[in-house]
């Protein structure tokens, strides 16, 4: 049994650096760069079969120049391999390319075995209603993926496999609920075969960084439900906490120096991560982290902010979203603006570089997008960034404002590009946007 996965292309829409003044362009995020933790995860869930993997993001990114078009990339890779199963992930943005692939597959050999899993495929189901898509797996699917394989390898129907969906020409029919629901971060935690993307090693350098960095996630799943995040929708707001030693574990494992906490928020249970970086510190593990943190996490733990930065703390992302009082409880972050002056202070003072990311609503005129930048101007952090307030399918948002999207195609679902109609003429909308990553200046690009 051959199983190929294959990571989607990324989308190519980006209005907000298309609308930028040229000397901005350089700080606007370009890409998302780092190994597909999900995927790989599906592939250490199968590992006892003949699996290939192939990065399109990396292979994009590295040879832009040699590789050739996704559908003739496909193509190659099931002349050369001969899959019985192609399965990939995908996010709302890339759903197009993952469709591509499917349809590829199976105009190259429609007794091939397609399977889509991901964000997407948990959020909006029902998307996947081409005939070249074989099986849905939402949720998280790489225990169900290994069911998939070995009913397949068995030539059995895939019916009592519970908690998936199946196409039937179009027609898409969900089995039986499964009763067990997988804990990814504990019993049922599998460790990403990072070894599966040493040929796209290099495409996950950051910014000025020397080294490439990679992902790894210490929880799944958010306690917080702000409207617009994908996150806790896609774990039914559960949150899924990883035991400290497994932690080591992987740590201690992985060959990469610098490590991205792939969280929705790193710090949910102080505890569990001031021991975790006691661990750390036992073991003499020496990596520079990257984090999620809250403003109100750490305007509450300065101390626990000043013991991670003295064991490898360096960047810590952090989600503003806004400087209104209003709109922060609008979006319902369960956070005060306020705060966003002391968190900066606390991180600043523990040399840790601060990314604070902002998100514009659609309904902002040319005053909003003053007082904005009067606020950003006056509370510096390293590097700011700004996205635009994105409906993503599955989000208690995209219920709010459905009827008033005006665009449906999906590659523009990755927070740099308005879907709403903007209060302001569209072109100039985007150039405010554009023009506000000018005011603190950085260097990376993620």
């Amino acid at each position: 049994m051959k199983i190929l996965l294959i990571n989607t292309p990324r989308s190519p829409h980006n209005m907000i650096l298309e609308s930028a003044p040229a000397e901005a362009k350089k700080y606007i995020h370009k890409k998302l760069i780092g190994p597909p933790l999900g995927l790989l995860t599906v592939a250490e869930a199968v590992k006892d079969y003949d699996v290939v993997f192939f990065e399109t993001k990396g292979q994009y990114d590295l040879y832009p120049e040699t590789t050739p078009p996704l559908q003739e990339l496909v193509l190659k890779l099931l002349n050369e391999h001969q899959p019985d199963v192609v399965g990939t992930t995908t996010i709302a943005s890339e759903f197009d390319y993952a469709i591509e692939i499917f349809k590829t597959v199976k105009s190259f050999n429609p007794q091939i075995l397609t399977v889509a899993g991901g964000l997407h495929a948990t959020s909006s189901p029902t998307d996947f209603s081409d005939p070249s898509v074989d099986l849905v797996l939402p949720g998280q699917s790489a225990h169900i993926f290994r069911e998939v394989i070995q009913a397949k390898e068995k030539n059995k129907t895939f019916d009592h496999i519970p908690g998936i969906i199946i196409n039937h020409n179009g027609e898409l029919k969900k089995t039986k609920l499964r009763r067990y629901d997988f804990n990814s971060a504990k019993e049922d935690f599998l460790m990403p075969n990072r070894k599966l993307v040493e040929p796209w090693r290099d495409s996950y350098i950051v910014g000025n960084a020397n080294e490439p960095s990679t992902y790894l996630f210490t929880s799944l799943g958010c306690p917080y439900k702000c409207t617009f995040c994908s996150i806790w929708c896609q774990y039914h707001g559960k949150y899924l906490q990883r035991d400290v030693e497994s932690i080591i574990t992987e740590l201690k494992q992985i060959d990469y120096n610098i490590v991205r906490f792939a969280d929705a928020n790193t710090i949910v249970n102080e505890k569990v991560i001031d021991y975790l970086f006691d661990r750390i510190e036992q073991e003499g593990i020496k990596k520079t982290y990257i984090m999620d943190i809250r403003t109100d996490t750490a305007v509450k733990h300065p101390k626990l902010i000043e013991k991670l930065a003295r064991n490898g703390l360096k960047v810590v992302i952090c989600g503003f979203e806004s400087f209104r009082e209003e709109e922060l409880k609008r979006y319902n972050k369960s956070a005060e603006a306020r705060l966003i002056h002391e968190a900066i202070d606390i991180f600043h003072k523990n040399d840790i570089m601060l990314r604070g990311n902002y998100v514009i609503p659609n309904d902002y005129d040319e005053s909003d997008f003053k007082a904005l930048s009067e606020y950003t101007s006056s509370h510096k952090v390293t590097y700011a960034g700004y996205t635009i307030l994105t409906p993503m399918p599955g989000t208690p948002f995209y219920d709010e404002v459905k009827e008033q999207i005006i665009d449906f195609d999906l590659t523009k679902y990755n927070f740099f590009n308005s879907v709403l109609k903007t209060k302001l003429p569209l072109e100039k909308f985007y150039e405010n946007v554009g023009k506000l990553w000018l005011i603190k200046k950085g260097t990376d690009v993620i």
